[in-house]
């Protein structure tokens, strides 16, 4: 752990080249995955940006670690946490083992944990969870849609989170179980008092050309 978190304090290699160094190279994986745990904010959000990279290009690298980043969603760092739950996403289209079933429920009851960011990033990660799980396609569509509804501070919080909930429709409304929910929930947002949700509403209706 340590040559590998010394260099990235020292600034002598920056996350992009170690994790390419990583890929090329696993058994360098269990020298950095401690340093997460850091004191020091040098050395441990590089490295949640080094395994975030990793789990995007090659998720079946870090997937055998899948637990590892479960228990980073109890973390009291908040990018930490924000960080643990991008990769477990991107590790769903390496689940062969089914592990993500078994976080579902809570993973998806982040939507409710009162802070924006954190919901954000359950639903901007709800497209590739729902391409990668068909199976809970249905479910996760039914969750996205409670965003009008979720315990934020405030309203204008909830239309910043439905600006992302049509963003994360539009990836994968193809395969919507039940478009015309969807296309309701697309439809109020027409409404909203945030020019930016209001906007990504009309260009998703005018995309599928749908007036009503």
């Amino acid at each position: 752990m340590e040559a590998q978190t010394a260099r990235l304090e020292a600034q002598e290699i920056n996350p992009e080249e170690l994790a390419e160094q990583i890929m090329d190279n696993p058994d360098l994986l269990q020298d950095i995955l401690p340093g997460i745990f850091s004191e020091k904010a040098r050395v441990k959000f590089p490295i949640a940006k080094i395994l975030r990279t990793i789990s995007e290009k090659e998720p079946g690298l870090l997937y055998p670690r899948f637990d590892f980043f479960i228990d980073l969603l109890d973390s009291d760092n908040n990018i930490i946490k924000w960080n643990a739950m991008d990769i477990i996403a991107n590790l769903t289209a390496a689940d062969e083992d089914n592990k993500f079933d078994r976080i579902f429920e809570r993973y998806f009851s982040l939507l409710n944990d009162g802070s924006l960011i954190t919901a954000g990033h359950v639903v901007d990660n709800s497209a590739k969870i729902a391409a990668a799980k068909p199976e809970r396609r249905e479910q996760i569509e039914a969750l996205v849609l409670t965003v009008e509804e979720v315990p934020l501070p405030t309203s204008e919080c909830r239309n910043i989170l439905a600006g992302k909930a049509i963003l994360a429709f539009d990836q994968w409304f193809d395969v919507v179980e039940d478009k015309e929910a969807v296309v309701g929930f697309v439809h109020r947002q027409l409404n909203s008092s945030r020019n930016a949700t209001k906007n990504k509403a009309a260009k998703f209706l005018k995309r599928r050309h749908i007036t009503s």
